[in-house]
């Protein structure tokens, strides 16, 4: 009988290296002298990232989000409408810890981040810049198998989330205006071949923040009616064609606010999705494995557990990787399972908590998790 063997990917970002870096911030601070350059050095960038990722053994790789200053915010580049000032979403459990709070806002990474705000239409300003992503990442992937490379993209409720409306009549009507845009985004990117993801820590983190003063079932409306703005948006791609990145916030802080998974989990079910992506590995949720002893794997999906925490430098030892991922594969099967990271390793570019040469140890660490996870089955 062959070896049970279970995939590795990651969530999205990577650190970028200096030169992209530069560039990225240049842009953002609207400091930005030569678009050619930018995208010479953007498409470098994620050549040696690609190559990167093969090399360390991760099975579904991407451009490591070489393009984007952040995962979310990058759309103010390609969309009309955001030229507002967003403040940091209230946070519950910040209110809980004001000493840890100042602290957290004295953060370089977090004082540089620039939240915009929807103040206009949303519309299409530069389409193309999607498409040249997608080239520079299939010119990185020639010869990779389809399913083994994936693109992120924001979803609709995110931006919701961390970009505040200032414009539209209602939250429902700014969420329906994304989904009107970003749709086709989603669809360049699934007709390229690629998987598409969908980042969507609104889903979770938004339970203590965003909408921290609703109760549960209010709350879980709310999602509901951002799970229904997903599905719209995905419209006629296929669901093995796409997965969705939820999370409770990448930050080292209290999470004792974090809204459980198994709260929200059926509610998750519900995106026609293939492969949902969450966090796994961190203190706070390491334990939730242990919820699909309960909750049964809806048909064609597959879970994507972080296994190696994107907040710590920490690099976990390959072992206890491999016995995160067999507590899952016992429970709904190692071809459900595709091992992963908790969150983005430079979901801020530049600002990320783990060091970078770090990073890509713990990546390595999770390939030799994966492979001997095997042995455990």
């Amino acid at each position: 009988m062959a070896r049970a063997r279970i995939r590795t990917t990651h969530t999205g970002s990577l650190p970028r290296p200096p030169e992209v870096l530069a560039v990225l911030r240049a842009r953002d601070d609207r400091e930005l002298a030569d678009l050619k350059q930018m995208e010479a050095t953007i498409r470098e960038g994620v050549a040696a990232i690609v190559h990167q990722q093969t090399e360390t053994g991760i099975d579904i790789v991407n451009d490591g989000e070489m393009s984007k200053i952040t995962y979310a915010t990058y759309i103010k580049e390609r969309l009309t409408g955001f030229d507002g000032v967003s403040g940091f979403p209230p946070s519950k459990e910040f209110q809980d810890f004001p000493e840890f709070m100042k602290k957290f806002g004295q953060r370089e990474g977090v004082r540089a981040l620039k939240l915009p705000a929807c103040t206009g239409p949303i519309a299409w300003k530069d389409k193309g810049a999607v498409q040249i992503d997608i080239d520079n990442l299939k010119a990185a992937t020639v010869g990779k198998a389809a399913g083994d490379v994936f693109m992120s993209a924001a979803s609709p409720g995110v931006v919701t989330q961390f970009m505040d409306n200032k414009y539209y009549p209602s939250d429902e009507a700014y969420l329906q205006a994304l989904v009107d845009v970003m749709r086709d985004e989603y669809r360049a990117i699934a007709d390229a071949g690629f998987v598409l993801q969908l980042d969507c820590p609104d889903l979770a983190v938004s339970r203590h923040t965003r909408f921290g003063h609703l109760e549960t079932p209010a709350f879980l409306a709310r999602i509901g009616l951002h799970i229904d703005a997903i599905n719209d948006a995905i419209r006629g791609i296929p669901q093995d064609r796409v997965r969705l990145h939820l999370c409770w916030g990448n930050y080292e802080g209290p999470h004792h606010r974090d809204v459980p998974l198994k709260e929200i989990i059926q509610t998750v079910f519900k995106a026609n999705v293939g492969g949902i992506s969450f966090e796994g590995a961190n203190p706070r949720h390491e334990h939730e494995w242990a919820v699909f002893r309960d909750v049964k794997l809806p048909a064609g999906k597959y879970l994507i557990p972080g296994v190696i925490d994107s907040t710590t430098n920490y690099i976990e030892h390959p072992e206890l990787v491999a016995q995160r991922l067999a507590r899952y594969a016992e429970l709904v099967g190692p071809e459900n399972v595709i091992g992963s990271t908790d969150c983005g390793l430079d979901t801020f570019a530049g600002a990320g908590y783990v060091d970078s040469r770090i990073a890509w140890a713990k990546l390595a660490s999770l390939v030799e998790g994966a492979r001997l996870a095997a042995d455990l089955l």
